[in-house]
């Protein structure tokens, strides 16, 4: 696809859910610039996974409880410019290796986009989860919404998460080979979003309310104190460490294969 004809069409979906309450303004113009990307590269079978990854995360986000918005940390409904960024950047840089190999390209992008799926999914089904998170799944028990908590239930959606873009992408572009190597590293892509959230993601308490928070100054106006982590890390940070660890190790796993 041509960029002349790439760029209107990024601009017109973005738009389509700028409208539709789905994106903030500057994640709308964040979206556009994905959308774009995503095109010129990998033409329409990128623009069928990448609708694929996002109708299905929208509507399962609304559709389940926000952990973050029970603790009262979310953002908000609408995602804005770096949520965009950090879920679609990534695959989306890879999608423009489509312009020297589109096989390449497309690879990096689903691959991309399941690990962000996978995210996604672990997130809002974990919500309904009875059992309490517990860290790194294997570890002490935590509170909903704390970063690097995981439940059963949680990584059960993400597997389907990663397994629905994987097979997206491995049906529009007839490439068989994306359905286990998707579903496998966008999996992997969650778990690494989980380690990376407990380990190197900022973590704040409040003095006032003496509650956690991931954020340096807390809902009730009182600025936090950092207990660990890096201070200016946040959850889109790791969200975009892991998608993009996600969308190098898919290139890696296309050279291999053409060997």
């Amino acid at each position: 696809m041509t960029l002349g004809l790439a760029l209107p069409l990024g601009a017109a979906i973005a738009g389509a859910a700028w409208r539709a309450g789905t994106l903030a303004r500057s994640g709308a113009i964040a979206a556009m610039f994905v959308g774009t990307a995503v095109l010129w590269g990998t033409g329409w079978w990128g623009g069928t996974i990448l609708l694929t990854f996002f109708v299905g995360s929208t509507l399962l986000s609304r559709l389940c409880p926000d952990p973050a918005a029970i603790k009262g940390e979310a953002k908000g409904g609408r995602r804005d410019a770096w949520q965009v960024l950090a879920n679609g950047g990534a695959p989306a840089l890879g999608a423009l290796l489509g312009l020297y190999d589109p096989t390449v390209g497309s690879w990096a992008l689903t691959v991309g986009l399941a690990a962000a799926a996978a995210d996604t999914w672990a997130t809002s089904t974990g919500a309904w989860s009875r059992a309490a998170p517990r860290l790194r799944l294997l570890g002490p028990l935590v509170a909903p919404g704390t970063s690097g908590g995981m439940t059963p239930l949680g990584c059960a959606g993400a597997l389907v998460g990663a397994v629905l873009v994987a097979a997206s992408g491995a049906a529009a572009g007839s490439a068989p080979a994306l359905l286990p190597m998707g579903t496998l590293v966008g999996f992997a892509g969650m778990f690494a979003d989980s380690v990376l959230g407990s380990v190197l993601q900022g973590r704040f308490r409040c003095p006032v309310c003496g509650q956690a928070s991931e954020w340096q100054v807390h809902r009730c106006g009182a600025r936090t104190v950092r207990e660990g982590g890096l201070g200016w890390l946040d959850n889109d940070g790791v969200n975009l460490v892991a998608t993009s660890l996600a969308a190098v190790l898919a290139g890696v796993a296309w050279l291999a294969w053409q060997r």
